[in-house]
């Protein structure tokens, strides 16, 4: 292991390390050369000598330098990257291709042909490679091995799926070719992973997720709950820190897959307990990267503070700012959000949980959990595309938003619409508005929970421009541009800050008001 010129930096990272500082994982990777294992920032063995200390951005970059995970820390408990970006275009390309390597959907069967995903995103494949080479360090095909090893390394220990089980769902087309590949990497046989203690087939399986402080749980339940479904999700305040299940359809490869989850906060770690049907099982890593969406798991509240919230002079920039807890609510299911923000259209957020609620109970699939509050699931996109106007207007659905939802559900029942993080965002909004009933505050607002842009802003919404004390959605738009490219996050500020006073402007910083409203 060679080691490369310092940089000013890594002494910065070093004092993250020595000091364990939750804030800052996943941002960057120690690999220990004395021991050749790397770590999280939060990692409790001994701190090693800074001597002995490389850094790295992403865990694919420690491993193609030869390091090993650590099995205390566990490098794919880590929130993942948050890094964005809008005006570097290699930074942007980069950031895509991640994102659609990140997408355990598209795992199945194997690893994602390279010349398909350079397609996908309309460059060339040399291109590709030399733009993500350049960017992170790393090969896509390298970024992608590491990402479905550390995958199948979370599942190993967590859950007592089958090895086969593990290696398919990680995205490896054979037991084999996973045994090759964990050993060659990690140097260890798969089995050697599995934890002691007997199966819990019935009781669902269990992982932890890890994220980044802080994080304002109590503002995240809140928001859930007040949009809660019956039957088909539920949040417990009276459980400790909470406690949030939904029912839940999903396809991963050529399958779909149906049943339940729920999660639990644990702030001390921090982390999130995460527990899943075992009918989920073979599609738990996609589960996983749904839940970290919708719980917004993988922010820097570091970095999206310090452009909302610049520190006033003499202020420590390490001191959060009030909001900084803060997160964009994603969703489990992109089709349900956009329906629902159909239905959310010009009115409150009690009424459209109404219709939402007649929705379900009448074009909802019963389905039986353990959870007596989770009984139902979502109506699937080909349930709505057959759906009369009649059976839509008893529900009290009126006719514009009857024919928004019937041809929203059949763009995405034949596939030509994907509701997801890995969907290509602008070309996604001009599908969206073309649309019949569907306009630029839909989809933003689409944009901004099913697509998980950062950037998604909704200038339109009355209770936002009422925040920023503007009159309209131009004078919005104008007020937003100091917050690019984390406007999603300055939405959700303005929602839970309420009306702005009538002497105060668009010139107030956004997080620097601590009044909780409703949004």
């Amino acid at each position: 292991m060679n080691r490369p010129a310092a940089d000013p930096a890594d002494d910065a990272r070093y004092l993250v390390l020595k000091a364990h500082d939750a804030r800052f994982d996943g941002s960057f990777f120690t690999g220990v050369t004395s021991t050749g294992i790397y770590c999280r920032p939060v990692c409790r063995v001994r701190v090693p000598r800074r001597e002995n200390c490389r850094f790295f951005t992403l865990a694919a970059q420690a491993e193609q330098a030869g390091f090993r995970p650590c099995l205390r820390c566990r490098p794919e408990l880590a929130p993942g990257p948050a890094t964005w970006s809008i005006q570097d275009a290699s930074g942007m390309l980069t950031r895509q291709a991640a994102r659609l390597l990140d997408d355990p959907t598209a795992w199945s069967g194997g690893a994602p042909a390279m010349t398909a995903l350079a397609a996908r995103l309309g460059v060339s494949d040399r291109h590709l490679r030399r733009i993500f080479e350049a960017q992170l360090g790393v090969s896509p095909l390298q970024y992608l091995q590491t990402r479905r090893l550390l995958t199948a390394k979370q599942l190993l220990t967590d859950t007592d799926l089958p090895v086969t089980r593990v290696a398919l769902a990680s995205g490896f087309a054979s037991l084999r070719r996973f045994n090759a590949a964990f050993a060659a990497h990690y140097g260890l046989n798969p089995t050697r992973l599995r934890h002691a203690g007997q199966p819990r087939e019935g009781q669902g399986v269990a992982v932890r997720l890890g994220y980044r402080p802080p994080y304002d749980v109590p503002a995240l339940l809140g928001f859930l709950a007040q949009r809660c479904l019956d039957g088909q999700a539920f949040v417990s305040s009276t459980a400790p820190n909470g406690l949030v299940g939904q029912t839940l359809r999903l396809q991963a490869g050529p399958r779909i897959h149906t049943g339940w989850l729920t999660v639990r906060f644990d702030p001390a770690r921090p982390t999130v307990c995460l527990q899943v049907s075992d009918s989920l099982g073979d599609a738990l890593p996609a589960v996983i990267a749904r839940v970290r969406a919708w719980l917004d798991l993988d922010a820097d509240p570091a970095v999206i503070d310090a452009c909302l919230s610049p520190p006033d002079r003499g202020a420590s920039a390490a001191t959060p700012g009030p909001l900084a807890g803060l997160r964009v609510p994603g969703c489990l299911d992109g089709f349900e959000l956009a329906v629902r923000a159909i239905l959310g259209q010009q009115i409150t957020v009690a009424g459209a949980r109404r219709l939402g609620q007649r929705l379900v109970e009448r074009f909802g699939e019963p389905f039986v959990t353990p959870w007596p509050e989770l009984s139902r699931l979502f109506p699937s996109p080909e349930v709505l595309a057959q759906a009369s106007g009649d059976a839509l207007g008893q529900l009290g659905i009126v006719r514009q938003r009857q024919g928004a939802i019937v041809a929203l559900a059949r763009t995405v029942a034949d596939g030509s619409m994907v509701l997801t993080p890995s969907a290509d965002v602008p070309a996604t909004l001009a599908a969206l508005k073309a649309l019949p009933g569907i306009g630029d505050w839909t989809a933003q607002y689409i944009a901004m929970r099913a697509l998980r842009w950062p950037d998604a802003f909704p200038a339109g919404d009355v209770a936002l421009q009422k925040a920023l004390g503007v009159a309209s959605g131009r004078e919005a738009e104008q007020a937003s541009q100091a917050w690019r490219p984390w406007r999603s996050y300055a939405v959700v500020r303005a929602w839970h800050r309420g009306p702005a006073p009538a002497t105060e402007k668009t010139s107030f910083s956004i997080a620097n008001h601590d009044h909780s409203t409703p949004g």
